[in-house]
């Protein structure tokens, strides 16, 4: 992920988990997943036309990662999925996905995720629009 300069939302907020634990463990990282629905439109505006191809016409149900961290007493979200501006070490930033429900995820992230694509997410669906995200620019 680091030696590419991309990846995926699962590796890039299980290495920014880790990374914080280790050097600011005060921040107590939480990853989070997020089941939610891909609708074309929106993959266009976030991912661009080619991924956006990838998603059928009624949509698909897709789980997302991130974070959350403690800040002053407060939760706030972390999503580095994609670039985009500074952070400015406060503020929440914005997920890159639509809205959902969220299940935090416990001691082994990845099984979890796998759990939840299991029983919310369609394979048939979900591998196509994955497989084109992964070869995007913006993964």
């Amino acid at each position: 992920m680091l030696r590419e300069g991309r990846g995926t939302c699962s590796a890039k907020h299980a290495y920014l988990a880790r990374e914080i634990e280790r050097d600011f463990p005060q921040l107590s990282p939480q990853i989070v997943h997020r089941v939610y629905r891909v609708e074309r439109a929106a993959a266009e505006d976030l991912y661009g036309a080619e991924v956006a191809r990838h998603v059928p016409e009624g949509g698909l149900i897709d789980v997302h990662r991130y974070l959350t961290v403690e800040i002053d007493g407060d939760r706030i979200t972390i999503d580095a999925t994609f670039p985009g501006p500074p952070w400015d070490g406060r503020s929440a930033l914005p997920l890159a996905c639509g809205p959902g429900d969220d299940f935090l995820a416990g001691s082994d992230p990845d099984a979890d995720k796998r759990q939840l694509q299991a029983e919310h997410c369609d394979p048939a669906l979900r591998e196509p629009f994955i497989e084109a995200l992964g070869r995007s620019s913006g993964s």
